[in-house]
């Protein structure tokens, strides 16, 4: 399958699902042939734009006080979750987890797409990886200097660029781009600005779509038509 297909994807470094849906997603391109084809486009989705930028705790006594449960019952809705994760392979420590404000992470990706778009993936997985196995703070300069220094990027530049203002209004024009087309939560996929993915969906379910996608771009797919040996049924 030689059809270049474009990923246009909203999410965010918090959201388990949407680790948990970009694993699901890269391993059924992978699984169909298609890594050479497809390319991905991360766009950003803040779970909360108001988070601070300190933590005010791990994830299950906050998910206690904001749902209003017990502490055990928040670990176990917690721990199904994390157990979701594992199956694909994951480090997946969310019971532990920080939550902060993503914006400069989010922005440190605008910014590797505009200078070395090679780079973005392997970020993206980092920020989920220093998230989700190492539970860091991802509000923290001094964690996010750690991550882009483990990847190549210079630490001056990247000071540079988080003491700027740049990419931020980028930011904000994907999360409003995300509400004008109906997205309420991530993550959410639009593959081939036709086919919406929405929630991490099961390998398989992407498999489907991609299918369904490549099918459409080769002009191959069955719309229903009739011809001189009949109708197509």
């Amino acid at each position: 399958m030689n059809t270049a297909l474009n990923i246009t994807y909203w999410s965010d470094f918090s959201c388990p699902y949407c680790y948990i849906g970009e694993t699901r997603l890269k391993k059924a391109i992978s699984n169909l042939g298609l890594t050479d084809s497809v390319t991905l486009t991360p766009k950003a989705f803040r779970l909360d734009p108001d988070a601070p930028l300190k933590s005010i705790g791990p994830t299950q006594e906050r998910f206690a006080k904001k749902y209003r449960i017990s502490y055990e019952e928040a670990g176990q809705r917690i721990e199904h979750i994390a157990e979701l994760g594992r199956k694909e392979g994951l480090d997946f420590n969310y019971a532990s987890t920080l939550f902060t404000n993503n914006m400069d992470a989010h922005r440190l990706i605008k910014w590797q797409q505009d200078k070395n778009p090679s780079l973005v993936d392997t970020l993206q997985e980092a920020f989920f990886t220093a998230y989700f196995s190492k539970n860091k703070e991802l509000a923290n300069r001094q964690v996010l200097l750690e991550i882009t220094s483990e990847i190549g990027l210079n630490n001056d530049e990247v000071n540079t660029m988080l003491d700027s203002e740049d990419y931020k209004e980028l930011v904000l024009q994907e999360e409003q781009t995300a509400y004008q087309l109906g997205v309420r939560g991530v993550p959410f996929f639009l593959i081939g600005d036709e086919i919406v993915v929405a929630g991490a969906q099961t390998q398989e379910g992407f498999e489907r779509a991609l299918q369904q996608m490549v099918l459409k771009k080769s002009g191959s797919e069955e719309t229903g038509s009739c011809g001189p040996e009949g109708c197509l049924i």
